[in-house]
């Protein structure tokens, strides 16, 4: 059984950062591409980060040169750094494989960004 947990979220501030962590069991990101992904209230979800088998890493425009994802193999996990964070990245934020496969949702963590 395929179990994504992700973590790290919280109220920050404009222009503050928070690094959010996606573990999983049940699967290895080691063969598979990652995302992260976001839903704002009343928007569909996005992907705003992936990372490849091989490392490579692409970017919705909206959070290029912000955001950071990486990922660990030996503890299979994928991070993402968020940095000059904005309230418009004020979120639910999910890990899922790329394409995504309904069933590994998992519960996300809410970035709240606010003065």
């Amino acid at each position: 059984q395929v179990q994504l947990v992700e973590s790290g979220g919280g109220l920050v501030q404009p222009g503050g950062s928070l690094r959010l962590s996606c573990a999983a069991s049940g699967i290895s990101f080691n063969i598979y591409t990652v995302g992260w992904y976001r839903q704002a209230p009343g928007q569909q979800r996005e992907m705003v980060a992936s990372i490849t088998r091989g490392g490579y890493t692409n970017y919705v425009d909206s959070v290029k040169g912000r955001f950071t994802i990486a990922k660990d193999n030996a503890k299979n996990t994928v991070y993402l750094e968020m940095n000059s964070l904005k309230p418009e990245d004020t979120a639910v934020y999910y890990c899922n494989v790329n394409p995504p496969v309904r069933v590994f949702w998992g519960q996300g963590t809410q970035v709240t960004v606010s003065s």
